[in-house]
Order: structure tokens, then sequence, then C-alpha cells
């Protein structure tokens, strides 16, 4: 068992919280029991190293069983340890390394995908990883991080991710217009989605949201300028009906993103 919190093992999984050492080592940092078994189940090949608990092992039996079955050592540590290791304050006792896997543009459009969410330069972690998590849940094909976006393995967004980030392809780094060049080229409609578009509710009876569809989504508090919603196809807003001020962002894409679903299956 690995008992001593300030060992170099340690520090080095710990660094892993910051950009700087994500990018020097290739790897990132994942957390929590639901997130090491989606990792487990379904890119086994990129775990490294798996850290846990006994406690944890033993309320969680079926990740070590899981580990085992995919060839992935695990290594017992203490809670001082685990806590050392962990970027946030409760780990539920698993922590692992991975390599990070990001898909390049090319190949998600290559896909013939027929739902894609587009993220321009949201800097918010929570946002970013709940979106990729609505994205996997409504049957997207892949989420694009375009311009000056978060870092996709930021321990944050792998969090809110819940684990979406192993069940469909994520492309980081890209140009926006060369992905929307791209997501034409495939035969999508670029809808963006900001407050001064269209009601949603009309383009939805419009027939519309049914066809392959790339949904734009900017930036937490600035939105998306006026250059570039001129590249979508339609800009499109999701009406309040009631008294809130605004939508969050993570939230208005989440409904975006299943409307689409609907239509589509519809």
């Amino acid at each position: 068992m690995l008992e001593n919190p300030r060992s170099p093992r340690v520090r080095a999984v710990a660094k892993l919280a910051k950009k700087s050492a994500r990018q020097e080592t290739g790897m990132f940092l994942l957390e929590g029991p639901q997130a090491v078994a989606e990792a487990l189940t379904f890119r086994p090949q990129l775990v490294v190293e798996l850290y846990a608990t006994p406690t944890a092992v033993e309320r969680y039996s079926d990740i070590g069983d899981t580990a085992i079955d995919a060839g992935v050592d695990l290594e017992y540590v203490t809670e001082e340890v685990l806590d050392a290791m962990a970027d946030t304050v409760t780990p539920q006792g698993f922590v692992a390394v991975c390599h990070q896997f990001p898909t390049a543009v090319k190949d998600v459009f290559a896909a013939k995908p027929t739902l894609v969410a587009i993220l321009e330069e949201v800097r918010d972690p929570g946002n970013a990883g709940t979106i990729v998590r609505a994205a996997d849940a409504a049957g997207a094909d892949a989420v694009v991080f375009t311009g000056r976006a978060v870092d996709l393995y930021n321990p944050k967004v792998v969090r809110s991710s819940t684990g979406s980030i192993f069940h469909l392809p994520v492309a980081v780094g890209a140009d926006l217009e060369d992905v929307l060049a791209r997501a034409r080229e495939a035969g999508l409609t670029v809808l963006a989605a900001d407050v001064k578009g269209d009601d949603l509710l009309e383009v939805r009876r419009e027939g519309l949201l049914a066809g392959p569809t790339a949904w734009l989504f900017g930036n937490e508090a600035r939105g998306l300028p006026d250059d570039q919603l001129a590249m979508a196809d339609r800009t499109v807003t999701v009406p309040i009906y009631g008294h809130a001020e605004s939508m969050n962002l993570a939230t208005a894409a989440s409904v975006c993103l299943y409307e689409s679903a609907f239509a589509q299956r519809d």
C-alpha cells in the first residue's frame, strides 16, 4: 500500500491538476468511481495508473473486477494519499492517470455525423463538461472545442462530464472557420445559439432540426460576436417563458441538443 502523501509518485499524480503538467506528460487526472468505471469499460487502454483505498474497492467491487478483466493494475493507497493526489475535496476513493486522446477534426466529419456540438471559446470547465455529458446523452456524434476554449482535460471538465469523454469523439484546439467549413461539406446545417436568434419552437415547427445539425455555442459572458453568427445558417434562441433573467449555457445547450435528438428520431 502506498502510504506516503509526500512521495514523488503522489506528487506527480497531483501535478496533473495543472495544465502545464498535462501538456508536458500527455496525461490527465481522473477521479471518482463513476468516471473510473467508464474509462475501464470503454477505454481501458488509456488507463496508465489506478489507485484506490481498500474501503472504496470493497464498496465498488465491480470496479476492481473490471480492472482485472481489462488487465489494469490497481494499487491500494491510504485516504491521506488519495486526498493528496486528487483535485477535488471528495474523490470518493478512486484516482486514475490516463492518456489524453483527442480526436482529429477531419475524423469527426469524415464519419458523416448527424449531430455535433461546437464550443467556441467556452471557458467555464463546469459548463464544458456538462455540455459534453448532455451531447453524449442526446446521442450526438461528437463535440468540438474551438478557439481558446477551456482544456478538455481540466479536472473539473472531466468530473463534470461524469465519464462521457470516454463515450464520444471530442476534438480540441480547432479553428472555428475550418470546423464550420468541414461541417457544411459533411452536409450539416449550422445553427448558432444566441439570444438574438429565432425562437427554437418556430425552428422546430419548420422541420429544420430533423436534418443533420451542428450546434454552435459561444462564450458564457460574450456569446458569439456578429461575424461568427454570420457564419451560421441560422441563429436560434431558447425562449424564456418565466421571469428568469437568463439561462445557463449548459442548460440552453442541453435543450438545443435534445430538441435535435427528438426531431431526428421523430
